[in-house]
């Protein structure tokens, strides 16, 4: 199964650590946050990924290309054209899948330019940012059980985005940014059926989380799977704060590897 995680954008919000790199590039604990979101997904079994990259797409790329190297230690051997014997190859074997979806595009269109990526079974996608500890095959399970094309995870933060107004386990209405009624907002870790691709534009303006879930929940083809666990985003250098004292305590719950 593909895992698509939207790293495009300029994290304006977090600009005193974005300036020279892409938000999912800032270190927790001494690695990107990316990292540890696909360390998450693969401790579950979910180790192909598709990157939606965009703003500084270059860092994520040579981080990527020199993964293996910066992993450990190695040999170049500058009389045979520089041939790099690995002495301890990296343990992850993930298969990365780095897109430039341009740098002035939004979430939707970031998404709909990977479709050529996607094969025709069920996928999954997050945000580049934030960090849980959801149960991703309860999740898939869940997904697969009500059979309808999206699921997003409902979560309970300390502060507010958009909502998730819902009756029952039925999305009712996608609301991005009002007063919260219900208390759930979208958390991200989505799993979708490829028809979701029919309800994104190869437009910049283009955003996941207006129109297309809008519109999905207005056909009935939403799904809420409520986590009362875990569940963090990093906007602010607060938030990175927390996650490190979490990670430094030993009891990141995000960590199952």
């Amino acid at each position: 199964m593909k895992v698509v995680i939207l790293c495009g954008g300029k994290g304006t919000r977090f600009k005193e650590q974005t300036e020279l790199r892409p938000k999912p590039m800032i270190e927790v604990a001494g690695r990107p946050i990316l990292w540890h979101i696909m360390s998450y997904y693969a401790s579950f079994g979910f180790d192909d990924f598709v990157l939606c990259l965009g703003y500084r797409a270059e860092v994520i790329k040579r981080y990527f290309l020199d993964f293996a190297a910066l992993s450990g230690d190695f040999t170049v051997d500058l009389g045979q054209g520089g041939k790099l014997t690995l002495h301890n190859p990296p343990e992850a074997r993930w298969r990365v899948t780095c897109v430039d979806t341009g740098e002035e595009a939004m979430t939707g269109a970031r998404l709909r330019r990977v479709g050529r990526h996607l094969g025709d079974d069920d996928f999954m996608l997050t945000y580049g940012d934030g960090l849980c500890d959801v149960d991703l095959r309860a999740l898939l399970a869940f997904h697969r059980g009500h059979g309808k094309i999206g699921t997003v995870t409902g979560v309970r933060p300390q502060s507010r985005f958009g909502e998730l107004l819902t009756d029952g386990e039925r999305v009712d209405r996608f609301s991005e940014k009002p007063a919260v009624t219900e208390g759930w907002i979208n958390g991200g870790f989505f799993v979708f059926r490829r028809a979701m691709l029919d309800y994104v534009k190869d437009d910049d303006s283009c955003t996941l989380e207006r129109e297309p879930l809008e519109k999905l929940a207005a056909d009935d083809e939403l799904r809420i799977h409520r986590h009362e666990g875990f569940w963090q985003c990093m906007d602010t250098f607060r938030d990175l704060q927390l996650l490190e004292r979490e990670w430094a305590g030993g009891a990141a719950p995000w960590r199952k590897w």
